[in-house]
């Protein structure tokens, strides 16, 4: 019997256009209306902050809250300089990865439209065989066919423009999803997917799911910090990328064993609430859903900390997609994980009751 998908064509439809949007941290709306348009079907209302922070509600006047999060953001660069020869440094916007930019064709974003320019390098003919330099963020830079600064500046170019790849979504070997900002936009799309499928089946839940699209996670989880402020909520389930592990030059010994293809990761770390983890594993187990664990340290570098420091402590647990390539312009993801995600998620709400504390001393 063939497998039943999740993924329909108008999902398929809805992913391919967010991901070809840019969305760079601090620059998300366009992406967050995208994505507010698909989900508006599906939810009640929407809250939306001053930084950008999307939020679809269903069930508004319940007093108990759910969270279902994802974040927007994209890593890019912003213009730092402009030298005499018109040639432009960068400076980073969250995590972007200086080896991968020589060669790299980008989008300039100015008040004028988008403008062309490539990462130049020297060629391999002229480079030193001893001493070869690497690409680092103080010599990578962009050219955009000028030999001046004040022709630069004529195109609308200036300090601080943001500066994204253009890279688009394409589906490698059938069920491999590759593009950039896979990290995280395909979290804001599994949880408008859980919203669709509610929907869908009609199910009613017994408190208010607030489904959220969070910005500026890439520059320190800032806009969860202020949307869960604004939600206080009782219970969040975030979802964000995790690496594959299997990859070459990739130590599992510090990075543990994680693998596409092999199901959702659920993490284990102080931030963490433990009884609503094994609901969520538990869910996995009776569902029969494939899941991994992964165990992290201090904190697990997502807003899954933002939301479980807040209020006076919201009890939340991480559910991951597994990712090869991470803040590179060819992230790959598999069909079958992200709509195990979707269905782990899906799954554990309906098992979460309205007044649910998770305390330990009851």
């Amino acid at each position: 019997m063939a497998k039943q998908r999740i993924l329909n064509k108008k999902s398929m439809d809805f992913l391919e256009k967010y991901l070809n949007n840019a969305a760079p941290t601090g620059y998300e709306w366009e992406g967050q209306k995208i994505w507010m348009n698909y989900l508006k079907p599906y939810v009640d209302e929407f809250i939306t902050d001053t930084y950008g922070s999307a939020v679809g509600v269903i069930n508004p006047n319940a007093k108990y809250k759910v969270v279902i999060e994802g974040h927007a953001d994209e890593i890019s660069w912003y213009v730092n300089y402009i030298d005499d020869k018109g040639l432009i440094y960068v400076i980073r916007n969250g995590g972007s990865d200086h080896q991968i930019a020589p060669s790299k064709i980008v989008n300039i974003h100015t008040k004028k439209g988008i403008l062309k320019g490539v990462f130049g390098w020297p060629a391999i003919h002229t480079r030193s065989k001893s001493k070869e330099e690497p690409p680092k963020p103080e010599n990578i830079f962009i050219d955009v066919g000028c030999k001046k600064k004040d022709e630069v500046e004529k195109l609308g170019i200036h300090v601080g423009c943001v500066i994204t790849y253009p890279d688009e979504f394409h589906i490698l070997n059938k069920n491999n999803f590759v593009c950039r900002a896979l990290d995280n936009r395909m979290g804001g799309f599994m949880i408008a997917e859980v919203a669709r499928l509610l929907h869908t089946n009609k199910k009613k839940l017994p408190f208010g799911l607030y489904i959220t699209n969070s910005v500026q996670e890439e520059i320190g989880l800032r806009g969860a910090q202020m949307i869960t402020e604004t939600i206080k909520p009782n219970v969040a389930i975030v979802t964000d990328v995790t690496h594959d592990t299997t990859t070459p030059m990739i130590n599992k010994k510090k990075q543990g064993h994680c693998e596409v293809g092999l199901g959702p990761v659920v993490a284990y770390a102080p931030a963490v609430q433990q009884k609503l983890r094994d609901l969520i594993t538990d869910t996995a187990e009776e569902k029969k859903i494939p899941f991994q664990r992964a165990a992290l340290s201090r904190a697990t570098g997502t807003d899954t900390d933002a939301f479980a420091y807040s209020n006076g402590g919201v009890a939340s647990a991480l559910i991951s997609l597994p990712l090869r390539y991470m803040h590179t312009t060819v992230e790959m993801v598999h069909r079958d994980d992200v709509e195990n995600v979707i269905k782990l998620i899906y799954e554990s709400l309906l098992k979460i009751k309205s007044g649910e504390t998770f305390s330990y001393f009851e």
